[in-house]
């Protein structure tokens, strides 16, 4: 796990040196154990370093192969790596280092451009070919790793963040108002290519782009799958001994390191799944990474409508694992967001990312890698809205005595959710009246439940997810990784038909079932949601009410095209005054606005420090 970024003049001239290492200081956050540079005619590559496998200096990146014709730049983990050196050893490749980075050098040696079906992990890297004169980059399958690019002056550029572009004077200098004018309206991001900064472009998830002397190629998808939208027909207890065993291997493979490894325990199905696999797996295999006792990292709450005590203190007691938690507030939120801001690059939808992001700084001082269990959701129909679009689409099917039953289990199990919702729909729909101008219209639940689960998982909200939590663990130099997202289990739940994921309102029927006699039934049989959420409402409400009334009333804020000032405002006081419900446009246009002031300073809100 590193930060990565270079150069490849186009115009016939030379790499700035200078520029190259101003990106790479941008990124030191990404890489405090090492850095380094390759700069070589019209090429120049930069690498920030946290080594997680391989700890000595032959680790170093820029690496190159043999004869030098090739050098590399990446960011992340191939978890089958050693698989794969002894597959590239029989071949007749000779090594000088232990690491993954070296793997992949000598894949795309052996195999070329395919080489990237051959890897299970997470991956955004850089691979100049001397011979060819080309750039060969690459972003893993579900875009774990984040690989952003643009040109400028007759240079590409990329970096693992969007700060290190903008390094370069004419780079991201305005917003992209079409982005943020959807984020505020939809409260959704990193669902296409373009970014809030205009000219920036993120390399989508499995794609991969060749930049040569006449520029940069158009990306290419090289990986996909299909998600199957029939609605019956799998053997139950085969469909979850598959998955068991599927995300097992995965967990196994992702405590592969040379530092240690931890976990993050929200007292969910998801987390807690993989906190128990890992400890059947030291208990079975005593992999090194963990050590004698899994440590685990939890966020609490003083409010009982938002803590998750009580779930964590089940599964700390049924496993024996070390809990360490942390209770974020207004005061560090407000402290934080400045520095919480810049290390996110965009404006985020919800206040959930702080905790989050307190997870993270509370893990840094015990390990460098956490574990956890994003990803499960938009797979396995873990969102409770998900239950309209797959009724819908049972409708349109004709099965219409399927759709009944589905129907009255989710009003049995979920009523006051879908209750809440219906309420919030005409609240948000009313509140996206304070924008102005038009926004492209994100139907993120539009069509049948395959549709969605595809979409979800590929663009309107995975991706963001995965965002926000790369910039928070990076923010304190740890390595995230996610064992729901190995693609062979992508695949394979993807396979498998709907009624694997809902059954009667029950989400996440397939993995529930996995992992019976290995979480206890407390936590495998909640049908409530939470996750690492903070009791945002409330804080709006309260605490945080007088930095939001004197943000809304700010000259600053009163002159943005984005928005009607006075309305925010008044709107915002109706809230205060009970008058009307809450709904998270409120929090999306208050970090837009601190956003917009960050952006124009380009330093971190409040700091003074770039």
């Amino acid at each position: 796990m590193c930060g990565v970024a270079g150069q490849y003049a186009l115009n016939g001239g030379e790499a700035d040196a200078v520029l190259v290492g101003a990106m790479a200081e941008r990124l030191a956050h990404r890489g405090p154990d090492g850095e380094g540079t390759f700069l070589s005619g019209p090429i120049g590559l930069a690498h920030r370093r946290l080594a997680i496998i391989d700890l000595s200096d032959e680790g170093r990146q820029p690496m190159a192969n043999e004869d030098g014709s090739l050098q590399i730049v990446f960011n992340g983990e191939i978890y089958n790596y050693r698989e794969l050196r002894e597959e590239l050893i029989a071949a007749g490749h000779r090594f000088a280092s232990a690491t993954d980075t070296e793997v992949i050098l000598h894949a795309y040696e052996e195999w070329g451009r395919d080489c990237l079906a051959r890897f299970n992990g997470m991956w955004a890297f850089a691979i100049w070919d001397g011979h060819r004169r080309e750039l060969f980059c690459a972003r893993d399958r579900l875009g774990v790793k984040p690989f952003y690019y643009t040109t400028a002056a007759g240079s590409f550029l990329f970096a693992s963040e969007i700060k290190a572009l903008r390094a370069h004077p004419g780079v991201g200098g305005r917003p992209n108002d079409r982005m943020l004018m959807t984020f505020l309206a939809w409260g959704v991001a990193d669902h296409t290519a373009e970014t809030m900064y205009d000219g920036i472009f993120q390399l989508p998830p499995a794609h991969l782009l060749v930049v040569s002397e006449g520029g940069a190629g158009v990306p290419e998808r090289y990986w996909d799958f299909a998600m199957n939208g029939a609605s019956g027909g799998a053997d139950d207890d085969a469909a979850a001994e598959r998955v068991r065993d599927l995300l097992t291997d995965s967990v196994r493979l992702r405590l592969r390191s040379d530092v240690p490894v931890g976990t993050c325990l929200s007292g969910g199905i998801d987390s807690s799944t993989v906190t128990a696999l890992i400890n059947d797996l030291l208990r079975a295999e005593h992999p090194e990474s963990v050590g004698n006792r899994q440590r685990t990292f939890s966020v609490c709450f003083d409010d009982p409508r938002f803590d998750e005590s009580r779930h964590i203190d089940v599964v700390v007691a049924a496993t024996g694992v070390a809990s360490r938690r942390t209770t974020p507030d207004t005061e560090g939120l407000w402290e934080d967001i400045g520095r919480l801001l810049y290390m996110q690059d965009e404006p985020f939808a919800s206040l959930s990312i702080y905790a989050q992001y307190c997870v993270m700084r509370l893990a840094r001082d015990e390990v460098k890698v956490v574990l956890d269990g994003q990803g499960a959701d938009e797979q396995l129909a873990g969102y409770i809205a998900y239950q309209a679009p797959y009724i819908r689409g049972l409708l349109r099917g004709g099965e219409v005595a399927r759709a009944l039953r589905e129907g009255f289990g989710s009003a049995k199990r979920h009523g006051s959710f879908l209750s809440w919702a219906a309420r919030q729909f005409f609240v948000r729909s009313e509140r996206r009246g304070l924008l102005k101008g038009p926004a492209p219209e994100v139907l993120r639940y539009a069509g049948s439940l395959d549709e969605v689960l595809k979409r979800e998982v590929t663009a309107s909200n995975l991706p963001l997810l995965l965002h926000w939590e790369d910039r928070n663990s990076m923010a304190f130099s740890i390595e995230a990784r996610v064992p729901f997202l190995d693609y062979r289990l992508v695949e394979y739940l993807a396979s498998l038909p709907l009624d694997q994921k809902v059954r009667r309102g029950v989400t996440k029927h397939v993995l529930r079932r996995a992992i019976r006699a290995l979480v206890p039934d407390a936590i495998r049989c909640r049908m409530d949601k939470m996750g690492f959420v903070t009791p945002e409402e409330a804080w709006m409400k309260d605490e945080l009410a007088p930095e939001i009334l004197a943000l809304f009333s700010s000259p600053e804020f009163a002159g943005r095209p984005y928005w009607d000032a006075e309305r925010v405002l008044g709107n915002y006081r109706e809230f205060l005054d009970g008058k009307s419900a809450y709904s998270t446009e409120f929090w999306r246009i208050a970090c837009a606005e601190l956003w917009l002031r960050q952006f124009a300073t380009g330093q971190r809100a409040g700091t003074g420090a770039p």
